[in-house]
């Protein structure tokens, strides 16, 4: 079992109506009052905490009343209506005064606060806040620059989509989110890791995988750790594969060659680089071991993998060259120009569809755009939606690339359109990767590790992984963000895989 399940809004609704008399208000302040502790520091220091009219006010009144018995001076602004809050909610707001706070319409301007609590607004909501409450959070948001404080949300930032991960304006800046139960898509992929800064998750004492099917769930290394297996002493280079590199049109020779020193150095045996520029070098002489062919020479081989796209370009050699491709046995990774081509061509749509195997797709925002005939902002919009419809569509394993990588794996019912596939998140990576060449490496490490026979979907998910804990190794070790390389991402993950492999055991 994964241990990391990822729910949406109407799950976590199952799950909360199921506890409706265990506490978990309670709980949940308990578990973000301790936090809160923490980053406020000294006792006796001014905290701000923002109660909204839902039950994500509840938390913040909860919260309130933890710091207050704690020697906290908590200011506690809430302006909504006492008459009109959840049960959950008014109890807790009654314990709150009972116990000696007391509630305030207004954020004072003249306290220099050790910490904001955000508690207005939780995972409900859908639009963007309006009134008294977007004063409210762009005054927080001040005040936290202002006074360099920790700003704590409570569940989800208040103003930022928990499903989609889009944020309205305003919407709180945390920089910090504890979110209740299990984790949510939104808090990972689009706006989300901007918004939310530090996250933890309190599950509250609750095992929810027990009681409702996740949605999703976020990749880690124990995701895939079954295939992390060392080599054994009797083999050959023929024992791990040969991947083929299709693309590398005049002026974008480099992406093929990203793509298949990534390829080589995440373990394939063989590595052949099919290039349609007729003037491409004969040898990569910073990586000799890469076999260099012309484009159409390549389906000569006998490839376990091919990656289409890297450098493809797309003229009308490259459109049959991308057709040759999908009719060809083994596993096939397209991306960058093959996927622009197939978004233009029926016929080449129809003829992935008909591939006994899925074939892996890995568009950025634009090239999903372009597959589904909708606009970037849609595509934006709803991250895990559009991987699903593309998954289910195109009858493939999806990569919708971009902050918080959101992969969809189709199954059963879901090649016929209905959304009851599998959805990952991934949440390596970091803003350096932002780079040319990035997916051109992705491409690599994936088809590397479907020559070496991993499952599609765990090729796919240790790939995307990898990419990103790679890049976040480099920037730990001071190399990035700002002028990271992709092929610099190369040598980390090789590193990286291999600690892995090392370490199986203890993932």
């Amino acid at each position: 079992m994964n241990p990391n399940p990822l729910y949406l809004s109407p799950s976590l609704r199952r799950i909360e109506s199921r506890h409706a008399h265990d506490a978990l208000m309670q709980r949940a302040g308990e578990a973000a009052a301790e936090w809160a502790v923490s980053l406020a520091g000294e006792r006796n220091q001014p905290v701000l905490i923002l109660a909204g009219p839902g039950n994500n006010g509840g938390d913040a009144f909860a919260v309130a009343c933890l710091l207050r018995q704690r020697f906290f001076d908590v200011r506690l602004v809430f302006v909504g209506e006492a008459d009109r809050l959840p049960t959950d909610a008014a109890a807790a707001r009654q314990a709150f005064i009972a116990g000696g706070g007391v509630t305030i319409t207004a954020i004072p301007d003249d306290v220099r606060w050790s910490l904001i609590i955000d508690g207005l607004f939780g995972i409900g909501l859908t639009r963007a806040p309006e009134g008294r409450y977007a004063e409210l959070i762009s005054t927080a948001n001040r005040l936290a620059e202002r006074d360099n404080c920790p700003l704590l949300a409570l569940d989800c930032p208040s103003g930022l989509n928990a499903d989609t991960g889009v944020a309205f304006a305003p919407r709180i800046q945390a920089s910090h989110t504890i979110t209740f139960i299990a984790g949510k898509p939104g808090l990972l992929t689009a706006d989300g890791p901007d918004c939310c800064g530090e996250l933890r998750i309190a599950n509250l004492a609750l095992n929810p995988v027990d009681e409702v099917e996740p949605d999703g769930h976020v990749i880690t290394p124990a995701t895939f750790c079954a295939h992390l297996k060392p080599r054994r002493n009797n083999t050959h280079k023929g024992s791990f594969g040969s991947v083929g590199i299709l693309g590398g049109d005049k002026t974008m020779v480099g992406a093929a060659l990203l793509a298949g020193r990534a390829a080589l150095k995440l373990g394939a045996g063989r590595v052949y680089l099919g290039l349609l520029d007729p003037d491409a070098p004969a040898v990569d002489p910073t990586q000799p071991e890469l076999m260099m062919r012309q484009g159409d020479r390549l389906f000569e081989i006998d490839l376990q993998a091919l990656a289409c796209g890297p450098g493809l370009g797309r003229l009308p050699a490259a459109l049959s060259l991308l057709e040759q491709a999908l009719k060809a046995p083994g596993h096939l990774v397209l991306d960058a120009d093959a996927l622009n081509l197939l978004a233009e061509d029926r016929h080449l749509e129809n003829t992935l569809i008909k591939r006994t195997s899925p074939a892996i797709l890995t568009p950025h925002p634009a090239e999903a755009a372009r597959l589904l005939g909708c606009s970037v902002a849609d595509i934006q919009n709803d991250r895990l939606k559009a991987a699903g419809e593309l998954a289910g569509r195109y009858r493939c394993h999806v990569a919708l690339k971009g902050c918080g990588t959101v992969i969809a794996i189709p199954q059963g019912d879901f090649l016929r359109g209905a959304v009851n596939g599998k959805i990952w998140l991934n949440s390596t990576g970091n803003p350096g990767m932002a780079t040319a060449g990035m997916g051109d490496v992705l491409s690599g490490l994936i088809v590397a590790l479907l020559a070496q026979n991993w499952p599609p979907e765990m090729a796919l998910l240790a790939g995307v992984h990898l990419h990103g804990a790679a890049a976040d190794r480099l920037v730990a070790n001071g190399v990035g963000p700002v002028g990271l390389t992709a092929g610099e991402v190369i040598d980390a993950a090789r590193r990286l895989f291999n600690e892995w492999v090392a370490s199986n055991g203890k993932l």
